[in-house]
C-alpha cells in the first residue's frame, strides 16, 4: 500500500526516538497498513475501542514498543538477545487480541520470531489477514487457550520472551506465561499505573513457577500522562509439571505462597 501523505507521522518518529527505536519507511508503511486492516475488521468485529490514528499510535504502537525499556537491547540489534538469552530470540504474545504488542515488535524488530496465541478464532483470522498483508514472515497466530498450549509436548519452555498485556491480575497472568518461558528467559507483563499490591501479591506464585525476583520498570508513554509498567520475570528454574492449572483454576484461585 502506499499511504502518500495521508497520514502525519511526526508524533510517531518523535515517540519512537525517545524509545531509541527507528524505522525504516518500509517498516512505517508496514504500521500504517496495520492500522487500517485493525480499523476496517474493527468495524465488524470488537478488536479495540480505540481506533481514532493518533491514539491508536500511542496506546497500541508505542506502548507495545516500550519492552525495550526492560529489555534495551532489542532496540540496538534485534538479533541479539538480551543477557542470558541464547540465540535468536523466539517470543510469544498470550492473549494477543489485535496483535499487541506482538505483531508492533514484530514489524519494529523483524529477528524476532514471534508466536501470536489467541482464545478466540475470530481475532485469530484478523492476525492471518495482517500477517498476509504486511508479508510478515517468522510469526504465526495460534488459536488456542494458555493452559493448553503450556503443557508439556506442546509449546512449554520453547521461547526466549513471553509477553502480555492481558488484564488478569499478575498472579493468574503469571501462571498462564511463565511456563511457556524457557529457563534463563524472560516473562514481560505490560501493566497500568496501579500495580504495587497486585505485584506484592504475585510474588509467591512467581517463586512458585520458576521466576526470579521481579524487576518493575515505571514510566510514562512519551509526550503524555499515561503512566505505565513493565513487569519483568527472570526464569531461574523449570516450572513444576502441575502449572498450569486446568482451564479456569488460575482465575478463580491465584497461586498463593
Amino acid at each position: 500500500m502506499n499511504h502518500d501523505l495521508k497520514y502525519d507521522l511526526s508524533s510517531f518518529r518523535k515517540d519512537l526516538e525517545e524509545l531509541s527505536v527507528f524505522l525504516t519507511s518500509e517498516q512505517e508503511e508496514k504500521f500504517l497498513s496495520f492500522y487500517e486492516l485493525l480499523v476496517e475488521w474493527n468495524s465488524h468485529m470488537n478488536l479495540t475501542a480505540i481506533t481514532e490514528f493518533d491514539e491508536v499510535i500511542k496506546k497500541h504502537f508505542v506502548d507495545s514498543l516500550t519492552l525495550v525499556k526492560a529489555l534495551p537491547l532489542l532496540s540496538d540489534r534485534p538479533s541479539v538477545p538480551a543477557e542470558g538469552l541464547p540465540g535468536r530470540l523466539s517470543l510469544i504474545d498470550v492473549g494477543t487480541g489485535a496483535g499487541f504488542p506482538g505483531i508492533p515488535l514484530k514489524i519494529a524488530f523483524p529477528e524476532l520470531e514471534v508466536t501470536l496465541l489467541d482464545s478466540l478464532q475470530k481475532r485469530v483470522g484478523f492476525l492471518n489477514e495482517v500477517i498476509s498483508k504486511l508479508s510478515l514472515t517468522g510469526i504465526t497466530a495460534i488459536h488456542g487457550r494458555a493452559e493448553d498450549f503450556a503443557r508439556p509436548g506442546r509449546l512449554r519452555e520453547s521461547f526466549d520472551i513471553c509477553v502480555s498485556r492481558a488484564v488478569a491480575n499478575l498472579s493468574t497472568l503469571s501462571e498462564y506465561c511463565i511456563p511457556f518461558v524457557k529457563k534463563g528467559g524472560c516473562f514481560v507483563s505490560y501493566k497500568g499505573s496501579d500495580m504495587e499490591e497486585e505485584a506484592a501479591s504475585a510474588k509467591a506464585a512467581i517463586r512458585i513457577l520458576g521466576g526470579d525476583e521481579p524487576e518493575i520498570f515505571s514510566f510514562y508513554l512519551p509526550d503524555s500522562d499515561i503512566r505505565r509498567n513493565l513487569y519483568l520475570v527472570r526464569k531461574k528454574a523449570p516450572t513444576p509439571g502441575r502449572y498450569p492449572r486446568k482451564a479456569g483454576l488460575p482465575g478463580k484461585e491465584p497461586i498463593h505462597g
